[in-house]
């Protein structure tokens, strides 16, 4: 994956002049200069690079772009993922230079690491549910729009229940995000919902259910009520979406352990659950709290996947 270092969308209205700090500014200043805010996910690792050392690379960051820099705290993960929320704040401008300075580091200590083979170009912002009709648009004209003039590709992921929150995936170069970025935010100006949305407290807490199913493949076993005690589930899960829940080199299934606190245990190639032809049995032992808690990451990552083959 290449990631272009130093690119700026270009607004409509005018080319933007990149000034002093790295800023973005535009000939335009069409609402450009508006308030907006921005949410989007890094990893655990990620966000120790943008927080850098006792704070200094955030700190330097904010003082380039001009924008507020937050994010959510190391354990306080975006629901079904593994991943922080970055939130900026500011003028569009400046939060565009802000996400163009975090994706370029990012991607820069990517491509220094020889170990971590090249993945898809892919940014994924956070919104709120309520806005997601201005996004798409009647029909869906207003998200054709976006693509058509950003040349990105930008998917709405499912709504998941409990959860507020919806994730747009917008995958292309970076001055191509930029851009759908741009747009989406411009677009989002005058929503109220959102602008209430952006003032609100950064805060994720995991949803647990008493009863919840692997859509569409059912929980073998019933959840328990929390208890002090240890006991396990088996889950039916696809063959094809165990790479999914597993991740490069066993990293996914390593972060939903250490996040639910729960042991994982999948069987082998072959081993399927009776009455199926192939179905793998994932199985958890931990707290009910546990499982309840690493069933919904699993079954996150399993909906991802079968999002991602329609």
């Amino acid at each position: 994956m290449m990631m272009e270092r130093g690119m700026s969308p270009e607004p409509r209205g005018g080319s933007p002049k990149r000034a002093r700090g790295g800023s973005m500014k535009s000939s335009s200043e069409d609402g450009n200069g508006s308030q907006s805010s921005a949410r989007f996910l890094v990893s655990n690792a990620e966000a120790g690079s943008v927080i850098g050392k006792g704070g200094a690379t955030i700190s330097d960051l904010q003082s380039q772009s001009g924008a507020r820099i937050q994010l959510s705290r190391s354990q306080d993960f975006f629901p079904g993922t593994t991943d922080r929320v970055v939130v900026l704040s500011g003028a569009i401008n400046d939060v565009l230079t802000a996400l163009n300075l975090i994706l370029s580091k990012i991607q820069k200590e990517t491509e220094d690491d020889s170990q971590t083979d090249s993945k898809p170009n892919q940014l994924r912002l956070v919104v709120p549910n309520s806005v997601c009709g201005a996004i798409i648009g009647k029909g869906g004209g207003t998200i054709k729009s976006f693509i058509e003039d950003s040349e990105a590709s930008i998917k709405l992921s499912g709504i998941l229940q409990g959860i507020s929150d919806r994730l747009v995936t917008i995958t292309g170069s970076i001055e191509q995000q930029l851009k759908a970025v741009e747009l989406i935010l411009t677009k989002l100006l005058g929503d109220s919902s959102y602008l209430d949305y952006a003032a609100a407290p950064l805060s994720y807490t995991v949803i647990c259910f008493k009863l919840f199913r692997l859509a569409p493949y059912p929980v073998l076993l019933p959840v328990l009520e929390s208890c002090p005690v240890t006991t396990s589930i088996t889950l039916a899960v696809p063959d094809e979406h165990i790479g999914a829940i597993v991740g490069r080199g066993g990293k996914t299934l390593g972060e939903i352990q250490q996040a639910s606190g729960v042991t994982i245990k999948i069987s082998e190639r072959g081993d399927f659950v009776s009455g199926t032809k192939n179905s793998r049995k994932v199985t958890l032992v931990g707290t009910a709290e546990g499982l309840q808690i690493a069933q919904f990451y699993l079954t996150a990552k399993v909906q991802a996947a079968s999002d991602r083959e329609r």
